[in-house]
């Protein structure tokens, strides 16, 4: 088991994945530059209960299990306010978590497998196919930049096809957060299939 920093989300990423940030609070501000600084990661748990921001003598409640970020690029847009681009890791699970130094909470974490490299079986093609045609139209529109999704575009592989659907679906926060829960990539991009047939 490891320790880790946390950055507790309502809306969290999942392996591969854009999280773009705005940092005000002085506590993730001092954590996100140190971060960076040192090319050291920290995990983001889906919010099960509770606020983003801090609120004096409220434990948060958090989904058991989140991903590790690395911080990507940092732009001070003012002393006290930081936009921060980073990028999904890896999936862990937390096994407890506690207040640490200026107010950031720490988590005692196991690490879950990584994705193993799966094709695209064709009953779920169409999910991969579609996912292709989003991307090709902003590219083709130049609006890339509003899409969250980095390359490169893993179109083959369930996997990466399967997170990036979790990540753009407007699905609860606990239903992500199951679907980043799931092992079997495959399995995780055929729970997806059903939310996603209304928008074929």
């Amino acid at each position: 088991m490891s320790l880790a920093p946390l950055f507790p989300l309502s809306h969290g990423v999942f392996p591969d994945g854009l999280l773009q940030l705005n940092i005000f609070e002085v506590r993730y501000l001092d954590l996100v530059r140190r971060c960076h600084r040192d090319g050291e990661s920290f995990g983001v748990p889906w919010l099960a209960e509770g606020h983003e921001v801090q609120v004096p003598g409220h434990v948060p409640q958090l989904h058991p299990v989140g991903c590790m970020v690395e911080v990507a690029e940092v732009v001070e847009v003012e002393p006290a306010l930081l936009r921060v681009v980073c990028r999904g890791l890896r999936r862990f699970r937390l096994i407890g978590h506690k207040p640490g130094p200026f107010g950031v909470w720490h988590g005692e974490f196991e690490w879950l497998p990584e994705d193993a490299p799966a094709d695209i079986p064709p009953h779920l093609q169409a999910l991969a196919d579609q996912l292709g045609r989003l991307i090709r139209a902003a590219q083709q529109a130049d609006r890339l930049a509003e899409l969250p999704v980095l390359p490169p575009y893993r179109l083959d592989e369930c996997g990466w096809v399967a997170n990036r659907w979790a990540e753009l679906l407007p699905l609860p926060p606990g239903l992500k957060a199951d679907l980043l829960a799931v092992d079997d990539p495959e399995e995780r991009l055929r729970r997806l299939s059903g939310y996603l047939e209304p928008l074929a």
